[in-house]
C-alpha cells in the first residue's frame, strides 16, 4: 500500500459506522510518513476508530474534544468540553498532562506523547497536512496489541 492508497483507506475507515479491523489500520499506519514532535504543535480535534478496544467510547463520556500541544514540554492530551462548552485540560482523568518526544515505535522514529501520570504513549504519523493517525501504547501492552487507534485533525487557523 502506498501513501495515497493509505490516505484513501484512512478516510473510508474514519467514516465507517461499524467495527474497523485493527489489521487494516496497521497497514495504513505502515504506509504513512513519520512526523517530528516539533511539527505537530497546536490544537487538534480528535476522534477514534471503533475496533472493539476497551477504551472505545470511554473518552466520549468525558466529552473529549482532542489534544493541544502548546510546546514539546507542554502537551494537553485530554482537552474536554465543560458544561458551558468551554475547553479545559482534564488533568484529573489524565493524571496530569504530557510532553512530546521523538520515539521509536515499530522500527521508525515518530512524534510520541508521553503522559505524565500514566505509563502510556500516543504515537503519531502524518496522514496529510492537517490530519494525524495515532496509536495508544503503554506499559503492559504486548507488541501485537490490542492498541487504541485514533486520529487528530488540526483546528483551522492553527499553524505548525
Amino acid at each position: 500500500m502506498d501513501v495515497f492508497e493509505a490516505r484513501a483507506r484512512f478516510e473510508e475507515l474514519r467514516e465507517r459506522d461499524g467495527l474497523v479491523d485493527p489489521a487494516e489500520l496497521d497497514e495504513i499506519w505502515a504506509a504513512l510518513a513519520t512526523v517530528r514532535a516539533e511539527e505537530i504543535l497546536g490544537e487538534w480535534k480528535g476522534g477514534e476508530f471503533q475496533t472493539g478496544h476497551p477504551l472505545n467510547g470511554e473518552l466520549a463520556k468525558s466529552d473529549w474534544y482532542g489534544k493541544t500541544f502548546v510546546s514539546v514540554h507542554d502537551a494537553k492530551p485530554l482537552m474536554c468540553r465543560g458544561a458551558g462548552g468551554e475547553l479545559y485540560s482534564n488533568v484529573e482523568l489524565g493524571k496530569g498532562e504530557a510532553s512530546l518526544w521523538n520515539v521509536e515505535f515499530r522500527g521508525e522514529t515518530t512524534a510520541t506523547m508521553a503522559y505524565d501520570g500514566r505509563p502510556v504513549f500516543d504515537h503519531f504519523k502524518q496522514v496529510d497536512d492537517t490530519t494525524l493517525m495515532g496509536i495508544m501504547n503503554g506499559k503492559g501492552i504486548p507488541a501485537e496489541g490490542p492498541f487504541y487507534y485514533f486520529y487528530l485533525e488540526r483546528v483551522p487557523g492553527e499553524a505548525a
